[in-house]
C-alpha cells in the first residue's frame, strides 16, 4: 500500500474509533476474517475471534449504555478518554512496518482525529440526552452502528473516499451538535420566560 493511502486507512480508522471503538474493532475484525478486507501486518491481531467476541461484547454494553438517557453521557464523557488514546494505537498498527516517520504521523493524526471525533459526539450525545423523549437515543445509535459498519469496508477498500466521508461527517456533526444546542438554549429561555 502506498504511504499515503496507508496514512488515509489509519485517519480513517480513527476516526471511526472516535464514534465507537468496540464496534470498529467488531467490524474491522470480521471484515478481515471473512476476507472482505485485506487488513495491513498490524492488525492481523483484529481477525482473532478473541478479540471479535470481546469487542462484539463490549459494542453491546455501549449499545446498552446508549439507550439509556444520563448513562448515554457518562459512558462518552468516559470514552473521551479511552477512545483518543486507543485511535492513536489503531492508526499506529494500520501503518506499521511503513517508513517510521508515516507511523509516527499517523499516530499523532488519528489521536487528534479521534479526539476531536470524541469530542463532538460527546457533545451531540450530552444535546440528545436532554431531550425528553427516548426515541433519539436509539436513532443515533443505530445511525453510528450503520456509519462505523460501513466504513470498516470503506476504510480498506477505498481509503481516500472513507477518509473524505469521515470529514464531511465530523463537519455536519458539528453543525448538528451546534444547532441542537441552540434549540435547547432557546427553549430554556422560552420556558423561563412562561
Amino acid at each position: 500500500m502506498a504511504p499515503l493511502t496507508a496514512l488515509a486507512s489509519a485517519l480513517g480508522i480513527a476516526w471511526s474509533s472516535g464514534i465507537s471503538l468496540y464496534a470498529t474493532v467488531a467490524f474491522t475484525g470480521l471484515a478481515g476474517r471473512l476476507g472482505w478486507v485485506i487488513l495491513p501486518d498490524g492488525l492481523h491481531a483484529l481477525e482473532s475471534s478473541w478479540v471479535i467476541g470481546i469487542a462484539l461484547l463490549l459494542t453491546g454494553v455501549e449499545i446498552a449504555a446508549s439507550l439509556v438517557p444520563g448513562i448515554a453521557t457518562a459512558w462518552e464523557a468516559l470514552h473521551a478518554a479511552i477512545r483518543p488514546v486507543t485511535a492513536a494505537a489503531l492508526a499506529v498498527l494500520a501503518t506499521w512496518g511503513a517508513n517510521p516517520v508515516l507511523v509516527v504521523v499517523a499516530g499523532l493524526l488519528g489521536g487528534t482525529l479521534g479526539a476531536v471525533t470524541t469530542a463532538t459526539k460527546l457533545k451531540l450525545r450530552t444535546a440528545i440526552d436532554a431531550s425528553p423523549e427516548p426515541v433519539s437515543n436509539a436513532v443515533a445509535t443505530g445511525a453510528e452502528l450503520s456509519t462505523v459498519a460501513g466504513m470498516a469496508w470503506l476504510v480498506w477498500s477505498h481509503p481516500w473516499v472513507a477518509l473524505a466521508a469521515a470529514f464531511t461527517l465530523l463537519v455536519l456533526l458539528f453543525l448538528l451538535t451546534r444547532a441542537l444546542w441552540g434549540a435547547l438554549r432557546r427553549a430554556a429561555t422560552w420556558m423561563r420566560g412562561n
